[in-house]
């Protein structure tokens, strides 16, 4: 498929200015310098394609396979727990490092495949000697490779196409991404279900192979290594008047709200299919495993064919509209789950989940970018804002399950809609545009 940049990068681009944050009533800002229209080719672009697909398959091995594989090595759930908090652990601290890791990187591709070659050998070793010191030395360098995976292709893709096509190239990489966990997960549980789940860590490892060869296809010519970091010549930023510190980049209003509401976000979302499937339990125990299944699959449909029209229409209506209607859509999607009663009604509440999760797919490295740009910290600001949505992630199972326990699913579902409603009210009131004019 060939990516089509937006109608605006046609047009003439004399006398185009940078575009203030709507919101915050600012005077119009200095022509900026001309720049080149990034053109990368199409061997560049459909190795990005490829490399998040074959990059989603190895993460998929990392995810509800490990307590299963563990569980069959005859470990109990304290120390599946265990290794697996320490990896939550590990991830939350390591976002804004590994976002500063690749700030500082003159090759993001180096970085994205040294990020790799680790995660692989980590399956390896998960297959080969699963004793608690060599699980945890694993579950330690995936957690450490992954925060420096995310910020590496947000950059790449930045660096590829630019800030002003950012936005259809993130809902393309969140279709391929989903395609990939779909993929990776029958493919995987397949394996694990004829040979052993031990196989599923081997098959993780050898698919590290092939996101590699992926990723050497991206020519790193045309990944500029400034425009990766959000950087802008010296000329441009001091015509704009904009600070390139650390310490006024976390000063930033806009940065700031937002990681907010991706606190609240989480802390409304984390729980809500956990919990899901609780209730799906107690009332279909017998189908329960075939719900749950296609409570994660609906959901990975919708993002396939939602996000490439999500990152075009945030290019045209802005970025607050979007937000809201993903806010909207997790909102609604807790009122629903509490209120109804059949279980297999609530696989097509699952909607909602997939509208959200395109959304915020495509719009979180999106508005980081808006927001960062300039500044030379892009993947640090994305470390900001993956440890707030780490700290509400972590906070909500264990939130919701108190609330579940004490006053009963339909109020802790209850609850955490009036979550996502006050990260929509946030938005609403609060949050500026931060869609920049387009050349």
């Amino acid at each position: 498929m060939v990516l089509h940049l937006p109608h605006s990068l046609d047009l003439s681009r004399k006398g185009r200015s940078a575009g203030p944050l709507a919101d915050e009533g600012r005077e119009a800002r200095p022509p900026e310098p001309e720049f080149p229209v990034p053109s990368p080719s199409q061997r560049s672009l459909r190795g990005l394609d490829w490399f998040i697909f074959f990059l989603a398959d190895v993460q998929t091995g990392f995810g509800p396979f490990i307590a299963v594989y563990l569980t069959t090595q005859k470990w109990t759930q304290g120390e599946i727990g265990l290794v697996l908090s320490i990896g939550g652990i590990v991830s939350l601290i390591g976002q804004m490092p590994g976002g500063a890791i690749v700030d500082a990187a003159r090759s993001e591709r180096l970085v994205a495949g040294l990020a790799i070659a680790t995660i692989g050998l980590s399956a390896l070793c998960y297959a080969a000697w699963p004793i608690f010191p060599v699980v945890v030395t694993a579950a330690i360098l995936h957690a450490a490779a992954s925060c420096v995976l995310g910020p590496a292709i947000a950059a790449i893709s930045l660096g590829l196409v630019g800030p002003h096509a950012i936005g259809e190239r993130l809902g393309r990489n969140a279709r391929f991404a989903s395609l990939g966990n779909g993929v990776a997960a029958a493919v995987m549980g397949t394996a694990g279900y004829l040979v052993s789940s031990r196989s599923v860590f081997l098959v993780t490892f050898v698919l590290a192979v092939p996101t590699l060869l992926a990723l050497e296809s991206i020519r790193e010519d045309e990944v500029d290594a400034p425009r990766s970091h959000g950087e802008l010549p010296r000329e441009a930023v001091e015509a704009r008047g904009q600070t390139t510190s650390i310490v006024g980049l976390m000063r930033q209003r806009p940065l700031l709200i937002f990681a907010g509401s991706m606190l609240l976000l989480q802390l409304a979302n984390a729980a809500m299919l956990p919990l899901m499937a609780g209730v799906v339990t107690a009332r279909s125990s017998q189908w329960a495993t075939v719900l749950i299944a296609a409570c994660i699959i609906v959901p990975q449909g919708i993002v396939a064919l939602m996000s490439p029209t999500v990152g075009r229409k945030a290019q045209q209506w802005g970025r607050r509209p979007i937000l809201l209607i993903g806010f909207a859509a997790l909102a609604t999607r807790g009122l629903l789950f509490a209120l109804v009663r059949d279980p297999y009604l609530l696989v097509a509440v699952q909607v909602f989940d997939g509208i959200t999760a395109a959304v915020f797919a495509v719009l979180v490295p999106l508005i980081v970018a808006d927001v960062s740009f300039g500044t030379g910290h892009f993947n640090l600001a994305q470390g900001i804002v993956g440890t707030a949505t780490g700290i509400g992630a972590s906070l909500s199972t264990g939130f919701a399950g108190y609330i579940s326990d004490r006053l009963g699913s339909s109020f802790a579902f209850l609850t955490l809609a009036t979550i996502a409603a006050l990260g929509l009210v946030l938005i609403a009131l609060l949050m500026p545009e931060t869609r920049r004019s387009a050349y």
